[in-house]
């Protein structure tokens, strides 16, 4: 009698008997490739609207981009150190982005962004 009244059974955890299906968790992951570009000063706004639109172009023409957006800065911090726009890509998977890089449209909007690109900056991470 003295071991039920002491004995306490620690409450269940809403995960304690959840199983986690690694390879599910891993297939639904997507891949983000952020794209911050410093526009040239000398860049008219035509010319940047060019971009805006050629980018905007790429995932009708580039099957492996799986979601797609894009805005211009509006922080009120001023750290952007003179990035104004930012696209954000995604793939399902390491093998789309590969394909994407060298794809022939890809290319082609970089030769168009080159004249009135001052800096870029990338970076890519798995989405959590």
């Amino acid at each position: 009698m003295v071991s039920a009244c002491t004995e306490s059974k620690k409450p269940e955890s809403p995960t304690d008997n959840m199983t986690i299906d690694t390879k599910e968790s891993e297939q639904a992951r997507q891949l983000r490739h952020m794209v911050l570009f410093k526009f040239k000063a000398s860049a008219s706004a035509e010319e940047i609207t060019a971009v805006e639109e050629a980018f905007a172009a790429l995932p009708a023409k580039i099957p492996e981009i799986k979601g797609y957006e894009w805005g211009i800065n509006n922080s009120p911090e001023g750290l952007n150190k003179g990035f104004t726009h930012g696209f954000l890509l995604t793939f399902d998977s390491e093998e789309g982005r590969a394909a994407y890089l060298p794809h022939p449209d890809h290319q082609a909007f970089g030769s168009l962004l080159q004249p009135v690109l001052e800096d870029v900056m990338v970076l890519d991470y798995w989405a959590l």
